[in-house]
């Protein structure tokens, strides 16, 4: 059974912090959020331009510095939007794509997901999903379809028609995302 490495108590983890340990050194819970996405999105940028892609930060955070702490407590469609921005215009054969970037745990990404600000107005951008087991991939427009994804689909970033992508180079990038996100609440 695995102990916690502060108190000794149980935890799911081997080298882990049980949950009142955790709580009290991640304060600002949200904090891990974003450390977890930034990661994500670092995984995602290095893959893409191991790809030969030409990979743009395009996000609110990278857009528009500073603008997040502005905009804590405004409800406006403005905000909404530019919150809603993808993270990275990627290039490459005269074509490009906006890729949206997210981890998940459990591995599932819904529409509701993506619409908890309101309607999404990037159409035609693709969600790029990191998991602790794979990295996936689905279309808004799939997602509007009612389609999504979920530990069992086959929705493999190497699969994508619009990447026609090296999938041994994927497959390395998930053992990266294994390696950072295998412990991870």
């Amino acid at each position: 059974m695995p102990d916690c490495i502060e108190c000794g108590s149980y935890t799911k983890f081997n080298n882990g912090l049980c949950t009142d340990c955790y709580q009290k050194q991640n304060r600002n819970p949200w904090v891990s959020g974003v450390i977890k996405g930034r990661i994500a999105e670092t995984i995602v940028e290095q893959l893409f331009i191991s790809l030969d892609f030409q990979v743009f930060k395009y996000g609110m955070e990278n857009s528009i510095p500073g603008i997040s702490d502005l905009l804590k407590g405004v409800r406006s469609d403005v905000s909404k939007n530019i919150r809603q921005m993808p993270d990275f215009v990627v290039f490459k054969d005269k074509d490009a794509h906006f890729i949206e970037v997210k981890f998940r745990k459990n591995g599932c990404l819904k529409l509701k997901d993506i619409e908890k600000y309101g309607d999404y107005p990037f159409e035609n951008a693709l969600f790029v999903l990191l998991s602790p087991k794979h990295i996936k991939c689905i279309s808004y427009k799939e997602l509007k379809e009612g389609k999504e994804i979920h530990e069992k689909c086959r929705n493999w970033l190497g699969s994508r028609k619009e990447f026609e992508t090296d999938k041994d180079l994927i497959i390395d990038y998930c053992k990266y995302a294994i390696k950072f996100f295998e412990n991870v609440d």
